[in-house]
């Protein structure tokens, strides 16, 4: 018998006396929340913690199986086997979310309340048969996700980012703020980082765009991808940055960490939040500045959003090409416009001219990203940021995407085009050593839906 086993005996033994059958006739929530009480009751969690995560589940299951004959043995196969793993994912997993977190299909999980759960699958949203029991039970099961990352949330910090195991971003906001529930929203990354490959059988961009973009990225162009809540952003940074080379020192700079980078010389930085006397935060703005210190060849920060954009456009315009960073807007000019307010909150009341003469000298591409009517996320335009007209940043579309409809379903389609646009920048990438074919900007039509 293992040591497991042996702290947990007395589950089995302790049901000796309860006449065997006191599970019959209960519900099959009834049943499990039963099940799970005793489990907790008697686990020795001094044994627990000795254990590795697979061997624990195996050892665990055993006594759950004997839980189940004690109190109802007349349960059927299926009926237990689903009993079984939910107890399992309860006491050791994430309780009813697990059942969706094994699904591949579903990229977004929003939560309000505990009994109200949808789910986003291909760009549609529906409202999922899964619950929880009621808001403590929620609450349980935020407090597990958000300690293992050593945050926390409660009524006196009722809003905390994290992030799962597999690199999901979660972020969770409870009463008093949120009035009708725990409220929960899960952004979904899977396992295996979606490369460029996958991009192009989804046709979020053609194979012309995509020899671009690699090119850019080798030749260690600044880049920006702009977009909205739900546009792929992450994604398509994820996918660029599998173009960087495993000789370059990166250094990641995130709220929540969820890039996935393959390379080997990676360093990973994440912000801290205040502990509960409002001291202690680490900030990006004040990672960004560290990582300058740590002799970086790339800078990549998982997000702008305050007055790390500043500190951002210094380490583009001050020898580390190539960074890369995102940002929330709906167009390559609302982005600019976004980046000047963004500068404006890091405290420096710079003149606009002098603000735009930093972000032309230091952005050479703003890469939009949107998601369209019915779900499907494109790249609508891969902009090139050129230089200063008297108070103006001259921009020029080098490919775009136009929607022209929708179709009986309610899903946009339209055409990827090359504008005839030649960008300014294409002597440094051949000096890179890249090569084009020579209708590669032709004007044309790309690529139809």
């Amino acid at each position: 018998m293992s040591r497991l086993q042996r702290g947990l005996s007395g589950i089995t033994a302790g049901l000796g006396g309860l006449g065997g059958n006191l599970g019959q006739g209960k519900s099959f929530d009834e049943l499990k929340q039963l099940i799970h009480g005793r489990l907790v009751d008697k686990l020795d969690l001094s044994k627990v913690s000795e254990l590795a995560g697979d061997t624990l589940r195996k050892e665990i299951r055993v006594v759950v199986e004997r839980l189940c004959d004690t109190e109802n043995p007349l349960l059927n196969r299926v009926e237990k086997e689903r009993l079984i793993d939910e107890v399992l994912d309860e006491t050791l997993g994430l309780g009813p979310l697990e059942l969706l977190l094994k699904d591949p299909t579903i990229s977004d999980i929003l939560i309000n309340g505990p009994h109200k759960i949808f789910v986003e699958r291909k760009g549609k949203m529906t409202l999922s048969e899964v619950k929880f029991r009621d808001n403590d039970h929620l609450l349980q099961i935020i407090d597990r996700i958000v300690s293992k990352m050593g945050r926390r949330v409660d009524e006196t910090s009722p809003m905390v980012d994290a992030r799962l195991p597999d690199g999901s971003r979660f972020n969770a906001i409870i009463a008093p703020l949120a009035l009708d529930g725990a409220t929960v929203s899960i952004r979904r990354f899977g396992t295996k980082p979606l490369l460029m490959a996958d991009l192009l059988s989804y046709n979020a961009l053609t194979p012309e765009m995509a020899v671009f973009l690699e090119a850019c990225i080798k030749a260690r162009l600044n880049v920006i991808i702009s977009g909205g809540t739900g546009s792929g952003k992450t994604t398509l940074l994820n996918s660029l940055s599998s173009f960087i080379g495993n000789e370059e020192r990166v250094i990641t700079i995130e709220d929540a960490a969820e890039l996935q980078l393959q390379q080997e010389h990676i360093v990973r930085l994440e912000t801290r939040p205040p502990n509960i006397e409002g001291k202690g935060a680490i900030t990006a703005r004040d990672l960004v500045r560290n990582a300058l210190r740590m002799r970086p060849e790339r800078v990549i920060i998982g997000e702008c959003r305050g007055g790390e954009t500043l500190d951002m456009l210094q380490a583009m315009n001050t020898g580390h090409a190539g960074s890369m960073t995102t940002i929330h807007a709906n167009a390559p000019r609302d982005a600019q416009a976004r980046i000047e307010t963004l500068v404006m909150m890091a405290g420096l009341e710079l003149p606009i001219k002098a603000m735009r003469q930093q972000i032309s000298s230091a952005v050479d591409l703003i890469i939009q990203a949107n998601r369209l009517q019915g779900g499907p996320r494109k790249i609508t335009h891969i902009t090139e940021v050129m230089n200063m007209e008297q108070d103006m940043i001259i921009m020029q579309d080098i490919f775009l995407y136009k929607q022209q409809g929708c179709d009986a379903n309610g899903r946009a389609f339209g055409q990827f085009e090359a504008t005839g646009v030649r960008p300014s920048f294409v002597p440094r990438l051949e000096a890179a050593g890249v090569k084009f074919p020579p209708n590669l900007f032709q004007e044309r039509v790309l690529l139809k839906d």
